[in-house]
């Protein structure tokens, strides 16, 4: 007989462990029996999450580094910008992983699995959930599991994707600056892309040097390995260092509707449920914002389908990622334009989607207007 739990979460990654903890912190859950599944012991450091943020927050504690100022690149402007009132934080996917499973297991009513699902489905009444080794039953199933294939099967919402090799190096003299993170240097050759490189400075001679495309197709290896080697030589200035670790990382940009592939008691999250921010790929504190929302929304005994819904930030989004679709060398002026016509705060505060209207029209337009009005006038012809 299958073992029956309210809800099933499938893959503990950022969304997965949120909303297992969630559901173990608030005590409206306390009779409800979750299970959380992956095929993975999350043992390893396999990411990196970035993310801005007021003040303190909720994962402080476990935050490996942070900085108060940002640098932005381009090829004939650059600016150091403070702040404040947000800082700029780093978090290690293992340090993520190992504070949540630790509580997770401290909760009675949650399980731990580690097993690959190979299964769902949504009988109406209840949710078959299939593993290699067994099955499950549920009232409730969240999955993560993502399907690129999906994106690439429609035509309607162009699909980007935010793709990344970063190396964590350390040098035989100072070539960083600790207190001030690149956010995007465009300096570096676009090759008719979006391209740019990323700086995480740990200290004055450890760091995370990483090349970044907004793009619809990936490179070779070697040639992000390659940027990155001549980035450290010519605007570093060092040739003697230390790879400590490498990172690489792909994250679709697209405003398809994943919530098409939710039903009644099945709901997908994380980047599955289209929680990556489109225009930008930043994830991590979407998903803490939308797991707190999800939580509310469970309250109140709705069909899951009706959790997802768009607003006017879908739009932006799509318009940009139109303009970036159709013609991607367009990427380094519009992000120049931006960062030269509005403030960091205030470019926070829009991609953190809490802006009012008359700040919307300020950030867009700083931008090219004439690029965004073509793409809007393409969308409604």
């Amino acid at each position: 007989m299958q073992k029956y739990y309210d809800y099933i979460i499938i893959g503990a990654g950022a969304s997965g462990l949120m909303l297992a903890n969630a559901l173990g912190t608030d005590p409206y859950f306390k009779d409800k029996t979750v299970l959380l599944i992956d095929k993975d012991a999350k043992k390893t450091n396999d990411r990196t999450w970035c993310f801005w943020e007021k003040n303190e927050g909720d994962f402080d504690t476990i935050i490996a580094k942070s900085w108060s100022q940002i640098q932005f690149y381009s090829e004939d402007y650059g600016v150091n910008h403070r702040i404040a009132p947000y800082k700029y934080k780093m978090l290690r996917g293992l340090d993520f992983y190992n504070s949540f499973l630790d509580k997770i297991q401290s909760y009675k009513n949650i399980s731990f699995l580690q097993d690959m699902v190979t299964g769902v489905v949504d009988h109406k009444n209840y949710v078959d959930v299939t593993t290699q080794s067994e099955g499950f039953r549920a009232t409730k199933v969240f999955n993560s599991i993502f399907n690129y294939k999906l994106l690439l099967q429609q035509t309607k919402y162009p699909v980007l994707q935010q793709h990344f090799i970063g190396w964590f190096i350390k040098s035989d003299k100072p070539i960083f600056n600790p207190e001030n993170a690149t956010f995007m240097d465009f300096s570096i050759p676009q090759k008719g892309n979006t391209r740019f490189m990323y700086v995480l400075p740990f200290s004055e001679t450890e760091g995370l040097v990483e090349y970044t495309l907004f793009s619809a197709e990936t490179l070779d290896e070697q040639e992000y390995e390659d940027a990155i080697k001549k980035y450290i030589k010519e605007n570093l200035k060092c040739t003697e260092y230390e790879i400590v670790e490498k990172e690489k990382g792909n994250i679709p940009m697209t405003c398809y509707d994943f919530s098409a592939k939710n039903s009644e008691n099945i709901l997908h999250i994380g980047v599955a449920g289209g929680w990556a921010k489109a225009s930008t790929g930043y994830t991590f504190m979407n998903t803490n914002r939308k797991t707190k929302e999800l939580v509310a929304f469970l309250k109140k005994n709705k069909p899951l389908w009706s959790f997802s819904h768009k607003d006017r930030y879908w739009y932006y989004d799509l318009l940009l990622l139109d303009i970036l679709y159709k013609d991607n060398s367009k990427g380094r002026r519009i992000f120049e334009s931006l960062f030269k016509g509005s403030s960091p705060q205030l470019i926070f505060k829009f991609l953190d989607e809490k802006t009012n209207i008359r700040e919307d029209l300020k950030i867009i337009s700083s931008c090219p207007k004439s690029y965004f009005i073509k793409a809007l006038f393409n969308r409604l012809f």
